[in-house]
């Protein structure tokens, strides 16, 4: 199925250069911002307390918080949780706060903003080490994905398309933790999940393109390199705008209707999708370029038959 079909290829390998000097600086200014300010991290990492209340009626948020933030919380986040009638409360840890009353005290104070109490449905304590454990483990789970993913093209492609498309693919997830870092935005489990789900969607875009180019190669012997990329980007340009473009209108509709439980999650989705077509294209196929890929990589000489002497 194809939206539109462009005759002529696009020269994209003329511009390779500028692309990459693009994506290194803003790759550059992602790292800046990780190594001096740091993630914001959430209170699974951090450790903290997490209360789940459920009220009769559906209770309006930004009161709850300023309640919050003058009985000594101001780090609070208040969020709906399944309905709009059920909210989680997440309290990061402070050397000033007793845990053993966190839950009384919060009760109290939703009490006096609803005017009737909700009822309390959990009360859990994330430790810092369990926060530090998570960290861990997710830090793992990215590490055995992008194994995963080099393994997986080494053995479908070649090794230059595999070590092309994991320096894309890392590119992507640098520059979402760069824009998580430099506006402090909350990096949670959900966000981590988005980081890992951004790394299967860019790799499946870079497959797509390596799968034409390797076609390309066999069927048009009269081509150059440079000009075999550019014909597979060119001709993958129409699946690409209705692949991600329904993906995106999905993603957005969670950006703008999903409230602030599916808002950082949906916000790392967005800037890994459109990041990730940038650096599956235009990052990708130059590196494989510049790699030295060729055609005598993917057609085998045909050989002779040996006559046998008499």
């Amino acid at each position: 199925m194809e939206f539109f079909r462009i005759k002529k290829d696009i020269p994209f390998m003329r511009h390779a250069l500028v692309f990459n000097v693009i994506s290194l600086l803003t790759f550059v200014l992602a790292v800046f911002f990780l190594s001096t300010r740091g993630l914001h991290l959430s209170v699974e990492f951090t450790g903290g307390t997490l209360v789940e209340v459920s009220y009769a009626e559906a209770p309006r948020l930004e009161p709850i918080r300023e309640a919050l933030a003058a009985s000594g919380y101001p780090d609070a986040q208040v969020q709906n949780f399944g309905s709009a009638r059920d909210l989680l409360i997440r309290l990061p840890n402070r050397d000033d706060l007793d845990t053993s009353r966190v839950s009384e005290t919060v009760m109290a104070t939703l009490k006096s903003v609803a005017g009737s109490a909700p009822e309390l449905r959990r009360v859990e304590f994330v430790g810092p080490q369990v926060g530090k454990e998570l960290a861990t483990d997710g830090a793992m789970a990215l590490l055995l994905v992008i194994l995963g993913i080099v393994i997986y093209l080494a053995l479908r492609f070649e090794w230059r398309f595999a070590v092309s498309a994991i320096i894309a693919n890392l590119h992507d997830v640098i520059i979402i933790l760069g824009f998580f870092a430099f506006f402090q935005w909350e990096f949670s489990l959900p966000v981590l999940a988005a980081v890992l789900a951004v790394l299967g969607y860019s790799v499946n875009e870079s497959v797509v393109v390596f799968d034409r180019v390797r076609e390309t190669f066999r069927k048009k012997r009269a081509m150059d390199t440079p000009a075999v990329l550019d014909h597979a980007i060119t001709s993958t340009i129409s699946r690409t705008v209705i692949t991600h473009g329904s993906t995106q209108i999905m993603v957005l509709s969670m950006l703008i209707f999903g409230g602030e439980t599916l808002y950082y999650f949906a916000l790392a989705l967005t800037i890994g999708i459109c990041f990730g077509i940038y650096s599956s294209v235009l990052v990708a196929s130059p590196l494989v370029m510049w790699l030295g890929v060729s055609r005598e990589q993917f057609v085998k000489p045909k050989k002779e038959k040996e006559e046998a002497v008499v």
